[in-house]
């Protein structure tokens, strides 16, 4: 088994996480991913009365475990970006998989479900403002699943390929990397009412979603070449900013893992709505009621 040293493994001295400040036996199994910390209340204001275990924040780290019908979940803010995905998707796998006491590798492994919940904009001009929209593949334009071992096994390699010559992608930028949600849960979640498709987690949200203010971008028509895109009859039908590293770490680490978001903006037709908190207070309880 691993041991992990203080430099690889930063554990603060009240026992917690690093970055989450949270303990092992403050997280459940079962666990929601927000972006924006206030969204964690949202999400908690539908647990069981009484049932709140912890209510933690450190930064823009936000956790609260309760439950919800009886079922134990853990609602973790993660801030805007793959970025931090990698340091919280780290820190939930550490404290279930790693001893903080002896900082050895368990021998039993503890595999999460884990399902993010977000916001996007929509790609395909049939998308709807307000469609709740489940990404069975992210497509990271973030480059951070290249940094750890097994990428190209977990990855759809031809997906990649056709999408960076179809779209002329630009040459220094991080190569896109294609994986796919867990089909079980997404299976368990993705009612009548979810539409399914394929998502790009983007590593900004102006150049690197198209969109331009004072600075030209490398490919003026990206968005233009990213909806006509096709592979083997699947299409690119959103944007949003976490869900690849998500999909991509929680394989690799033996996890259980999607992405849902609530459609906000329509790119095609450049609409947008800023009174969305009801959809998305729907979205959270249906998928409380799922997971």
């Amino acid at each position: 088994m691993k041991t992990f040293p203080a430099s690889q493994l930063i554990i603060n001295a009240d026992g917690s996480a690093f970055h989450l400040h949270i303990r092992p036996e403050h997280l459940a199994d079962k666990v929601i991913l927000v972006g924006d910390q206030d969204r964690v209340n949202m999400v908690a204001s539908f647990f069981d009365e009484g049932s709140i275990e912890c209510d933690i924040q450190s930064r823009e780290f936000h956790t609260i475990t309760g439950r919800f019908q009886g079922k134990r979940i853990s609602c973790v803010s993660t801030g805007i970006g793959t970025d931090n995905i990698d340091i919280v998707m780290n820190e939930l796998d550490a404290l279930k998989n790693i001893d903080f006491e002896t900082r050895t590798e368990k021998a039993e492994k503890t595999s999460m479900e884990i399902v993010r919940i977000g916001t996007c904009g929509a790609m395909q001009d049939d998308i709807a403002l307000g469609t709740f929209l489940v990404s069975v593949k992210s497509i990271g334009f973030d480059g951070v699943l290249a940094f750890y071992k097994g990428r190209d096994e977990i990855a759809d390699l031809g997906f990649e390929k056709a999408l960076v010559d179809f779209i002329g992608y630009p040459e220094k930028a991080a190569v896109p990397y294609v994986v796919k949600a867990n089909e079980q849960l997404v299976k368990r979640i993705a009612g009548d009412d979810m539409t399914l498709g394929c998502t790009i987690a983007a590593n900004g949200f102006y150049g690197p979603q198209g969109r331009i203010l004072r600075c030209d971008i490398a490919v003026p028509d990206i968005n233009e070449k990213i909806s006509d895109f096709r592979y083997e009859g699947q299409r690119i039908t959103n944007y949003e900013m976490e869900g690849s590293a998500i999909a991509g770490l929680s394989l690799l680490m033996g996890h259980r893992a999607m992405t849902v978001c609530c459609v906000i903006a329509q790119r095609k037709v450049e609409a947008a709505n800023t009174d969305y908190k009801p959809r998305i207070k729907q979205l959270v309880k249906t998928v409380l009621e799922r997971i």
